[in-house]
């Protein structure tokens, strides 16, 4: 077995697996807490990417670019809630989903008037942009950054969540939101920061991710539909199944598209496991939120009062 591709493989699976979370962190907040379906969600995942490539263009820094991106598409995610989103919640799901299916072609079209149809790549200072050495693995270095950077935010998350009074009313509202505004708690002031926190957070996914694949037109709108599997298998409003849930199918993602072929080959046809792999490793993920659905239809690690 050849190591260091196994290595690579795991490190791009916990890569993929963070950035999700990133992007379903904020999701299942909104989803949880406002009861709010935003198929736009990935936008601010585009956005984040083209704030971030644009300062660098300027600035010739990438981590002023991540700092400016951040507060760029926090300001873009709090006045959507507030232009928007905060005029929808008491409306019906499918209310949801054909307003902020618009978003999305706005948001496309946006983009598009501003940039431009082409990408835009994002440099990576030097020191980003090698390899270590260690124990005989050759490790990219900036994707050991976003690993990192991942397991942080995450870490800083689970803070904000569980530790704070922020943290508290986000749970409460998670599991009771009538209750919580019931007791008088600014309900549109604490929708208003979830809302676009979780856009910040989708924003910080698509600037890691940009250097490596660029900003593009509707780079967020495959991947949102992955995120919408994450919710659903690590449980609505919850930020612990949001966190297990991405790796999981981060990892089931890319390790089966590196070896489903090959264990394939132990019960047919080399041809026939060619042809069936690919098909078969973009289907496991799906296969495992239905089967999700049909055991454990709250979740994997639902919140308390979820049933």
């Amino acid at each position: 077995m050849d190591w260091n591709l196994l290595v690579t493989q795991l490190m791009n699976g916990l890569q993929l697996g963070l950035l999700l979370f990133l992007l379903a962190s904020g999701l299942t907040l909104i989803f949880g807490i406002m009861d709010f379906i935003n198929l736009s969600h990935g936008s601010f995942y585009m956005i984040g990417a083209y704030f971030c490539g644009t300062v660098v263009a300027k600035s010739g820094s990438f981590i002023t670019g991540v700092i400016v991106g951040l507060i760029g598409v926090f300001a873009v995610g709090a006045l959507v809630e507030w232009l928007i989103a905060r005029k929808l919640y008491r409306k019906d799901h499918l209310d949801h989903v054909l307003v902020t299916f618009g978003l999305i072609l706005i948001f496309d079209t946006l983009v598009h008037l501003l940039w431009g149809a082409s990408g835009m790549a994002i440099p990576l200072p030097d020191v980003l942009n090698g390899q270590l050495s260690f124990a005989g693995l050759v490790l990219p270095t900036y994707r050991l950054l976003i690993i990192v950077a991942g397991l942080l935010v995450a870490a800083v998350l689970f803070i904000l969540v569980t530790k704070t009074r922020l943290g508290m009313l986000v749970r409460a509202g998670a599991s009771n939101r009538t209750m919580v505004e019931a007791l008088g708690v600014n309900i549109d002031r604490l929708f208003l920061v979830v809302f676009a926190l979780g856009a910040a957070m989708a924003g910080l996914a698509g600037m890691l991710i940009a250097p490596i694949t660029e900003a593009s037109i509707g780079m967020g709108n495959d991947i949102i539909i992955v995120a919408f599997v994450v919710v659903i298998v690590g449980g609505i409003g919850s930020v612990k199944g949001a966190f297990y849930a991405a790796l999981i199918i981060g990892l089931i993602d890319t390790l089966s598209r590196s070896y489903l072929d090959q264990l394939l080959t132990l019960t047919m046809p080399d041809n026939y496991a060619e042809t069936a792999a690919p098909a078969l490793s973009a289907m496991l993920i799906y296969i495992l939120m239905a089967a999700v659905l049909a055991f454990r239809p709250q979740g994997l690690f639902p919140i308390a009062g979820m049933k």
